[in-house]
């Protein structure tokens, strides 16, 4: 009787020991699913309260953003496999407006990822799904001016975009990314100038110390005297590019794409 109680006993070990490797290991899978799920969150919707959009300062305040965000996410929904493996634009509607991208850079796989109204805030928001997800070559960064124009303190866009390379660096500490100066816009009373001057001195500063960050110098090109804008290079409102000034940011990144052999 004591033989059999041992074997009993040492089955119903047996069976408890599988029963709980067996719930760990789901639990480790359940964990795994949850950790991709959120990775590529669903995010072709602005969201309806902006509290939840990482970062610091104000959210996007321009009407037309929720339906511009929708179009351009319905769009790359068909067209990500594709994309990946692009140098990324990511940007607002400066960088959507280039519509000549591929046909400016003939020899490399781009992608387009500017949204019109975006912000430091959204491009954090987004950046799994519209950048990570594609697995990039290289990403070339313009965004800020939205923050500006909507009386963002500096250092907190400076702090956003920072975050933004960061996020990128952590994902792929080899990936060549280009962060462009903001640029110069119309003001008559100097606050917007004011203010670009004194983020793109933080970006300066910010990507000397970051190896594999390289600065292009999207402002001195565009600007005038006055810090203003040159309205050669800009369309009525002073804010976009005109063609002359697409090329002249194509100009400034060509020697930049080179070095990175890109």
């Amino acid at each position: 009787m004591k033989s059999t109680f041992k074997i009993s006993s040492a089955r119903i070990l047996f069976v408890f020991l599988f029963a709980l490797l067996l719930l760990t290991a789901t639990g480790s899978n359940t964990g795994l699913a949850q950790t991709t799920t959120n990775a590529v969150a669903d995010v072709s919707q602005y969201p309806k309260d902006p509290s939840v959009l990482p970062g610091k300062g104000p959210a996007a305040t321009w009407s037309g953003l929720p339906k511009v965000w929708a179009q351009r996410h319905a769009e790359w929904a068909r067209t990500a496999s594709q994309n990946r493996g692009a140098v990324v634009f990511l940007g607002d509607s400066i960088t959507q407006g280039w519509n000549s991208l591929a046909q400016d850079f003939p020899d490399l796989h781009v992608a387009n990822r500017g949204i019109g109204g975006d912000t430091t805030r959204g491009v954090l928001y987004r950046l799994n799904a519209d950048v990570l997800a594609l697995k990039p070559r290289a990403v070339v960064l313009l965004i800020g001016t939205n923050d500006i124009g909507n009386g963002a303190n500096p250092d907190d866009v400076a702090d956003n975009i920072e975050a933004i390379v960061q996020a990128l660096r952590k994902f792929n500490p080899d990936l060549p990314i280009i962060v462009c100066r903001v640029m110069p816009r119309s003001d008559q009373n100097q606050r917007f100038v004011n203010n670009i001057e004194k983020l793109n001195a933080l970006i300066d500063g910010f990507v000397k110390t970051q190896p594999g960050v390289v600065e292009c110098d999207t402002w001195s090109i565009l600007a005038a005297p006055n810090g203003g804008c040159l309205p050669e290079n800009f369309r009525i409102d002073l804010l976009h590019l005109n063609m002359n000034g697409y090329e002249k940011w194509e100009a400034a990144l060509k020697p930049i794409f080179a070095k990175l052999d890109l």
